[in-house]
């Protein structure tokens, strides 16, 4: 069997592509040691006179007016709050240990991240179980999101140290006793919790400087003076589904737990939405997380809101607590909410700052972004330039509610219109130049978010349209054609709603959504496509118009990959002589169309057509366009492959050498030119038996492609393909095999099984493994080959017969004429039909079929 090695060096020029047309003020920790404090004691007793209308004293026992420096804590003067449940944080627990483990003048830990992120369950979680064994006594917990909250627990701790106390003091003195309390005594330690404004602590730091302070806060960038830092973040997978189903499950049966993971990974792996999703599972046995996530499509401004569980704390929801930090927010800068509404639509990572439009430039604007990653609703990385954003922020972000006045259907929505505006802007002007490809690949995953998350019925041709346009011509460059076809379907749905089935953007549209059918090797539908669009251009724009002319252009190109060459070459010939007639023989659309013209004639074996024409495209293009231009480079390129495509390797090869010198001069190492030229000459230099020079030739283009175009790039899969065959010819089948395996792989996943691609590199590893004596492994391979033809060209097809035939002799091979024989008779049917009966594939096949049934007794 011989292996398939079709080398794809057809460089077509670009077809018709164009659209028609202030964070709170720092804690500073004083370093300089205790504070020496006098305490004047009261003499006597502390009371209440007594006065005319009856009022009692209040006769206080001498052991209740102790000065706070003489009172020992009693027992029982913890106040943790109640634990719920709790999974993983191994590593900050282990820093909280290593910070607050060792006492000294005053210890400051800070924990800060998103609201719901855990920062009180960790903090928590620590004082009970690891805060005595640090010798932490006693552990008290302040609500500390303002300064009368502050205030207020420290009276509790007055009164709680001295009882008596809070029946005469009023809360002022109660908070003093306090502060002198700890300022006298050591050990101690205070987690103050959900601090919003690290002014309403500074005080409390200031004087108590004898114990140890554990810090909860959203704040993000005031704490590096005074504190160790421990930045909280999401749960791990694995931690994040132990809490959905502890709680889920918690004193019920075993339930269907379907669609954990996924619920886990859809709410962030945020530990409040993992508790409150789950306290909703809880509360309905028969609904599984699969169920939840449907629900949570449907009504997510409900299941966000209340969590709709009885009894729940309305307080401890996901949206209550984002709430109250974007209420304070707000109050600070009206902008920073405006902005976190237009980040909601985009991906929750790396998101360019250019993608807020104009605005980051603006003193404002800077101080809104600094809000945002104060309060942890957003994070900066400074050395790329972009933000991150939770995605259950985003989510609510982008979620109406007409109770919220921030979160009106109109806000929401206005706020999409403006991520598609600033996305269409930040687009490159083209997808052609390799030097865009980092820009196209960053905004690629905020263009999926935008598109994901938009109702269809909302797109407009003018925003989002376009960009999905755009974006569909640089997936289809790129060989992901599956999420171009995605894109182009819904941009062409857009148009066709807003400007009719035959607009000028609609048809634009159209013919390219059949250039990425055709690019993925579903020819039926490329073409059925490419039909429509013509006829209609004809009728609208006229059988002369350029884009008429180029939707002809990509006609014949769709039916030559599809193997209709008697149907390609007429409307080659048509389009060539209409372009001669409407611009002239000296136009550069008229070189694109002599040059596609003359790759048709060697694709239909006719060189004596191909290469003149090839030799005088060439010499024009110098004499138009001159000798350095990118097209004239192109049909240089061409006229080396119609050299080696009839033989003459003495012209090929140095006409090779020199354009790929030219165009790594001009164009760099990495473009995409460059790449098809160095596949070319590697080719040139197999075909003249020179291996050594070939396979590192071929070995340096594969590497290249992976790393520019990707993996799963049509011509990635080629340059695999090609290596592979010449290790094969070199001697080296056990080399070749795993590039073959990789090359199929990348083939099957990107560009489908029936494709093209896909099949000729199956076929190869099949006919590879043969050579080696491994029928075993190439007959399955075999199979699904001959079935993948089948399915995309059709019973009749030469690529069909081929296969057939192949594994006819494979099953022949194996000892199985009962499945060879059939297979060589419908061969030798097409062979006498398609090449006569005398012709020598004809003879051959009737001799294999003849000694089939020899050795079988038929």
């Amino acid at each position: 069997m011989t292996p398939l090695f079709r080398k794809r060096r057809r460089e077509r020029p670009a077809r018709d592509q164009r659209h028609a047309q202030g964070p709170p003020t720092p804690v500073h920790a004083d370093a300089s040691g205790p504070r020496s404090i006098a305490i004047a004691a009261p003499g006597g007793f502390y009371g209440v006179a007594q006065t005319g209308d009856g009022a009692r004293a209040l006769m206080l026992p001498p052991q209740a007016l102790l000065p706070p420096a003489d009172v020992d804590a009693p027992p029982g003067l913890d106040n943790l709050p109640r634990r719920g449940a709790f999974v993983g944080r191994t590593a900050e627990l282990d820093r909280l240990d290593k910070v607050l483990s060792h006492p000294g003048e005053v210890v400051v830990q800070a924990v800060h991240g998103l609201g719901g992120i855990g920062k009180s369950a960790l903090a928590a979680h620590w004082a009970v179980t690891r805060a005595h064994a640090a010798g932490c006594a006693p552990i008290r917990w302040i609500t500390a999101d303002s300064a009368a909250s502050v205030q207020r627990g420290l009276a509790d701790l007055a009164s709680a140290l001295q009882p008596a106390l809070a029946e005469v003091l009023r809360a002022a003195d109660l908070t003093e006793r306090a502060l002198q309390w700890l300022a006298t005594h050591g050990g101690w330690l205070l987690v103050l919790d959900n601090v919003n404004d690290p002014r309403d602590i500074a005080p409390l730091l200031d004087r108590a400087r004898g114990g140890r302070f554990l810090i909860t806060s959203r704040l993000a960038t005031v704490w590096h003076d005074a504190a160790t830092v421990v930045r909280l973040d999401v749960l791990d997978e694995n931690a994040s589904l132990a809490l959905l189903t502890r709680i889920a499950t918690a004193g019920a049966d075993p339930r269907d737990m379907d669609g954990a993971a996924e619920l886990c990974a859809e709410l962030g792996h945020l530990p409040l939405a993992v508790e409150q999703a789950a306290a909703y599972l809880a509360q309905a046995p028969l609904l599984t997380p699969r169920g939840y996530l449907g629900l949570l499509a449907r009504y997510p401004a409900d299941l966000y809101g209340a969590g709709g569980v009885p009894g729940a704390d309305s307080e401890r929801t996901v949206a209550r607590v984002w709430n109250l930090t974007l209420d304070r927010i707000r109050r600070t800068q009206p902008l920073a909410t405006d902005l976190l509404r237009l980040l909601a639509w985009y991906a929750p990572d790396r998101i360019p700052v250019g993608l807020l439009g104009g605005v980051p430039g603006t003193p404002e604007a800077t101080g809104a972004l600094g809000l945002l990653t104060a309060y942890s609703m957003a994070t900066a990385d400074p050395a790329t330039g972009t933000l991150a954003v939770h995605r259950l922020v985003q989510a609510l972000a982008r979620t109406p509610d007409p109770r919220d006045p921030h979160r009106t259907p109109d806000l929401v929505d206005r706020a999409r219109r403006a991520a598609a505006a600033h996305l269409q802007a930040a687009l490159p002007a083209t997808s052609l130049d390799p030097a865009t490809w980092p820009a196209w690949r960053a905004l690629t995953p905020h263009i999926d978010a935008l598109i994901d998350h938009s109702p269809p019925e909302t797109d407009t041709s003018e925003d989002i349209g376009r960009v999905l346009n755009e974006a569909g011509l640089f997936l289809t460059h790129q060989g992901d054609t599956s999420r171009a076809i995605t894109y182009y379907e819904r941009a062409l749905t857009a148009a066709a709603r807003e400007l009719g089935d035959t607009g000028p953007v609609t048809l634009t549209v159209r013919n390219n959504l059949a250039r990425a059918y055709e690019f993925k090797g579903d020819a039926a539908r490329a073409l059925s496509l490419l039909e429509d669009t013509l006829r209609d251009r004809e009728r609208v724009l006229g059988t002369d118009h350029p884009h008429t002319l180029s939707t002809r252009n990509n006609l014949a190109q769709a039916h030559q990959s599809a193997g209709n060459l008697a149907r390609a070459l007429p409307l080659f010939e048509q389009t060539l002589h209409d372009r001669i007639r409407t611009v002239g023989r000296d136009h550069p659309d008229t070189l694109i169309a002599r040059n596609n013209l003359a790759f048709a004639y060697t694709a239909a074996g006719d060189p004596a057509r191909a290469l003149p024409l090839h030799r005088e495209i060439a010499e024009d293009a110098v004499r138009i366009l001159g000798e350095h231009h990118l097209h004239t480079l192109i049909m240089r390129n061409n006229l080396a492959g119609a050299y080696a495509a009839v033989g003459d390797l003495g012209r090929a090869v140095p006409l090779y050498e020199r354009v790929l010198g030219d165009r790594e001069r001009l164009l760099g190492a990495d473009h995409p030119h460059t790449l098809a030229t160095r596949g070319g000459l590697a080719d040139a230099y197999e075909a003249a038996g020179d291996l050594k020079r070939a396979i590192p030739l071929y070995e340096q283009t594969l590497a290249d492609r992976e790393r520019v175009l990707g993996a799963g790039s049509p011509l990635t899969v080629v340059s695999g393909n090609d290596l592979a065959g010449a290790l094969v010819a070199a001697g080296r089948p056990d080399r070749a095999l795993p590039v073959y395996e990789q090359a199929l792989r990348d083939a099957a996943r990107n560009l489908g099984d029936t494709h093209e691609l896909t099949r000729t590199v199956r076929h190869n590893l099949a006919a590879t493994h043969a050579r080696r004596g491994h029928l075993d492994l190439a007959v399955p391979l075999l199979e699904q080959t001959l079935d993948a033809t089948v399915r995309s060209v059709g019973e009749d097809h030469p690529d069909t017969g081929a296969v057939r035939l192949d594994l006819a002799a494979a099953y022949a091979a194996t000892g199985r004429p009962d499945l060879a024989i059939p297979l060589y008779e419908r061969a030798l049917t097409d062979a006498v039909r398609l090449l006569g009966a005398g012709h020598p594939t004809t003879t051959a096949i009737r001799a294999a079929l003849t000694a089939v049934r020899r050795t079988s007794g038929q």
